[in-house]
Formats: C-alpha cells, sequence, structure tokens
C-alpha cells in the first residue's frame, strides 16, 4: 500500500489558493503564472516522496543587484552574492548557469510545513521553517567532509535547471527545512543571506580586533557589516559609490568608516585611501560585490601579509595585479555559497545579536511579484535593499 502524507486537522493551516510561481525565460521575459504543485496536489500529498514536506511559502526574498556604470573604477556595482535571481532574469546566465527554458526563480524563503510524509518524523504540519535551498547527493567527497556546497551533484533552487522557490507552495527535504520557531517569516528568509555573510566570515577567519574592510554595501555588504560589528572587528570600514547605501552602513554600524568610491580614481589610489581611512592596518577584506576594480582595489589596500575574500560572484574571467598580490603576500580567496550555517544565523537572530530589519525596504504580494524585480533591479532609484515578496495559503 502506498504511503500517503500525513492528514491535516482541522485546526492546522492547509491550502485553500492556487499555486502560482515567479517564472523568467531565455528572452528575458518575467511572469506570474499557475505552477506546481498544486492546491489538490497538496491537500492530498499525492506528490510528495521520501523524506519531503509541502511549505506554504510566506515570504521570500529576491536576490538582485543593480547594474550602475562608472568608469573607469567600478564598471557595476554588485547588490548581491552568490546566486542572483535579478541576473538570471535580466541576463539569462551567472558564468555556466544558463536560463534555457521557463524557469521558477527564488531561494530565499520561509513559511509553514502544509504536509509531511509518513518518512519525516522532525517535522510536523503547523512548524514554521525557514527553507534551505539545497539538494545534495550525501555521496561525494565535500558531502562527506562536510563542505556540501561543493557537492558534484548539487541541485540548488532556482539555479537552472532547477526550480525555485518563489511559488506559493512547494516540496522539499525535510532535512533542509529549519525550524524557526517564534521568530517573523521575514527574519526568516533572510537567513539565507545571512549565511551567505557568515560563511565569509567564518573562512576568512574575521577576529575580535580585526580591522575589516567591506566593499560593497548592497544586502550581502550590509549584512556581513552588521556581522563584523557583533564579532568586534575595528575598525570597519566599507565601500559602496552609493551614498544613501553608506548612509544605511552608518545608521546600522555607527562606528564603521564609510568610503565613497568616486569614477576616475585609479584601484591603486583607491585602495591607498580606503588604507588611510582605516589608519593603514587593513588586513582582511571581504569584497561583496563581484566586481573586478572593487577587488583590485581591496587588493591595494591590503598590508603586508593581508587577505582578500571574495564573496561576491563576477565575470568568468578578470585581470588582477599578480604582483601586488606576490610581492606583498596577500592572499587572495573565493567563497561558493555556505555549508552549516543555518543553525548559526537562527541563534544569532533569535538571540538579538543581529537585528536584520532595518535591510528591509519593501514589500510586495506574491501576485505583484514583477513589481517586486522591477523595484529590487532599479535600486538606484527607489532605494531598495532587501526586496520581500510575501504570500498567504
Amino acid at each position: 500500500m502506498p504511503l500517503r502524507c500525513m492528514a491535516t486537522p482541522a485546526a492546522m493551516p492547509s491550502a485553500s489558493k492556487p499555486n502560482i510561481g515567479v517564472y523568467c525565460n531565455p528572452e528575458h521575459k518575467l511572469w506570474v503564472e499557475e505552477s506546481g504543485p498544486s492546491v489538490e496536489d497538496v491537500k492530498t500529498g499525492s506528490l510528495l516522496k521520501e523524506g519531503e514536506v509541502t511549505i506554504g511559502v510566506k515570504t521570500t526574498g529576491i536576490c538582485g543587484y543593480a547594474i550602475i556604470m562608472q568608469p573607469p573604477l567600478l564598471e557595476r556595482s554588485s547588490r548581491d552574492a552568490q546566486s542572483s535571481d535579478v541576473h538570471f532574469w535580466r541576463h539569462g546566465r551567472i558564468g555556466p548557469m544558463v536560463v534555457e527554458h521557463d524557469h521558477i526563480l527564488g531561494h530565499e524563503s520561509a513559511g509553514e510545513i502544509l504536509a509531511v510524509h509518513p518518512s519525516v518524523k522532525t517535522l510536523k504540519v503547523g512548524d514554521r521553517v525557514a527553507v534551505e535551498p539545497s539538494q545534495i547527493c550525501n555521496k561525494c567527497e565535500p558531502c562527506l567532509t562536510g563542505r556540501y556546497n561543493g557537492c558534484l551533484e548539487m541541485q540548488f533552487m532556482s539555479t537552472p535547471p532547477v526550480h525555485g522557490l518563489l511559488r506559493r507552495y512547494v516540496n522539499h527535504p525535510a532535512i533542509w527545512c529549519h525550524k524557526i520557531g517564534n521568530m517573523s517569516y521575514e527574519d526568516g528568509a533572510m537567513l539565507e543571506p545571512l549565511s551567505v555573510s557568515l560563511a565569509g566570515m567564518d573562512r576568512a577567519k574575521v577576529a575580535l580586533g580585526d580591522p575589516v574592510l567591506i566593499c560593497g554595501a548592497g544586502p550581502i555588504g550590509l549584512m556581513t557589516l552588521l556581522c563584523c560589528a557583533a564579532a568586534g572587528a575595528e575598525p570597519i570600514v566599507i565601500t559602496d559609490i552609493d551614498q544613501a547605501r553608506l548612509d544605511v552602513a552608518k545608521e546600522i554600524c555607527p562606528r564603521v568608516r564609510t568610503y565613497k568610491v568616486q569614477p576616475g580614481v585609479s584601484m591603486e589610489d583607491a585602495g591607498a585611501a580606503m588604507s588611510k581611512l582605516a589608519g593603514g592596518h587593513l588586513t582582511t577584506a571581504l569584497e561583496c560585490s563581484g566586481v573586478e576594480s572593487s577587488i583590485n582595489a581591496a587588493i591595494y589596500a591590503m598590508k603586508f601579509g593581508g587577505k582578500v575574500f571574495v564573496i561576491g560572484v563576477g565575470k568568468p574571467e578578470m585581470k588582477i595585479p599578480f604582483m601586488r598580490l606576490s610581492t606583498q603576500e596577500i592572499d587572495l580567496q573565493f567563497q561558493y555559497r555556505y555549508s552549516n550555517t543555518w543553525p548559526r544565523a537562527i541563534r544569532l537572530v533569535e538571540s538579538g545579536v543581529l537585528d536584520m530589519k532595518r535591510l528591509v525596504t519593501h514589500r510586495f504580494d506574491l501576485e505583484n511579484a514583477v513589481k517586486a524585480f522591477e523595484t529590487s533591479a532599479d535600486s538606484a532609484k527607489t532605494g531598495a535593499i532587501k526586496v520581500l515578496i510575501q504570500s498567504e495559503i
């Protein structure tokens, strides 16, 4: 006899509205239309596989950045790192990850459990969860050594060809659904970008009293600023081409030192100015834009023996000042997503160590997702930092 999903008691949440999702395609169109699983499938649990649950997605953040021309120092200002919904929509690819068909976006989500497969013992209907958007093989060396972000068979939600979380209902492995208790769904959705920052902090080994440079004051850069401040880094310098973003940085961390990147300034001069702002002692840069000129300016800002840790995603090939790295023994290191960060992120938010609420600037209903994306993509005009899409189930 086939296994059935756990019945949903009358007092528990249940699916009532049609499932819709946010799609893009290779022609760079963006739209909202019917998606799966259907509301009938959710109610019966007929599509749940072993180990899966159905989530009623309540809040999803848009991962995106604006493109702002500012030659010659900054060719663009990156507004997010790791995987960008806006980039898949606007450009159809990030490196080798290409949108080839109609594709559902979204990987920063939190919601409510609506159904569980009988094999799932860790979650129940009504639990509030944040969704880690990874699905791994548990067989390859990265998985077996705990660095599952390097899984050789990774299926990451919203990275083509794997559909994302920006829909009303989604089935997902229970093991990647983290309980958030009474945490708001907004904070739950923000755990994903927070995980990006925590992974960078961990691998860059930022410690109490370390002088740190943060390049880029977009959502990831500002999240990283919160983490560095909580970790006791001092001094902290943050850069951006947008004064409004730097003002937000000063608001959430009054002791941060801000540097507005100006067009026409060389990478060497920009790096020297950043170093001077910190008293000449910068030892670690957390580069959150992925922009070539920003990475190179960070390299010039480091003292002998420093480290430039690149969190941001950039173009496939870049030129770097090799001899500056070599003669100054500056380490250049990179990050790809995250692993084992969610429990730590939940503790930091639940305890109040980190307060991410100021980073949320706009909220839209799922039905108005196209407007939400336009707002996120045009942040220079809208002032958007983190745009959230909300849904009723």
